[in-house]
């Protein structure tokens, strides 16, 4: 079970980097039309200085890239403490549950962004998350792999 575990982690490291690669492309192809060159940009330039510069479907990209990089930070660790302590069934289907509502979420963000849609989708991959996390701390403290319930 360690294996299929470990798999919901990989798939999202995969789709981070499918973000990074869509919010590239997006952002270089938006550059000549704002005007932006970045070989006259100053140095220490930063994302956030794009903000007003390209239009606000470039950068819905980049927030979700961001995005991306903050809470799945909660559940990278919380995978690999389940596999460690022997996942369930229910585990994996969990973190594959959390996975594919954080890639709707990307899509949903990248491309429409209406917030009350987006909201739930971030509050539904959140409990998720938050029972993965309560199963790694019970799974931790128990000490008896595999029979969390």
């Amino acid at each position: 079970m360690q294996n299929e575990m470990l798999a919901p982690a990989a798939a999202l490291v995969v789709w981070s980097l499918v973000v990074l690669i869509w919010m590239a492309t997006t952002r270089f192809a938006a550059f000549g039309k704002a005007g932006v060159n970045l070989g006259k940009a100053p140095p220490g330039g930063r994302g956030v200085n794009l903000e007003g510069v390209l239009p606000d479907r470039t950068n819905w990209k980049a927030h979700n890239y961001t995005h991306l990089m903050e809470q799945p930070t909660i559940f990278y660790p919380t995978v690999v403490i389940l596999a460690l302590t022997g996942a369930t069934a229910l585990d994996v289907r969990l973190a594959w549950g959390y996975v594919a509502i954080r890639v709707i979420h990307s899509l949903w963000q990248g491309m429409v962004n209406r917030l009350p849609v987006r909201v739930s989708l971030f509050f539904l991959s959140t409990i998720l998350l938050a029972v993965l996390a309560v199963r790694a701390l019970l799974a931790t403290l128990t000490q008896a792999p595999g029979v969390i319930v």
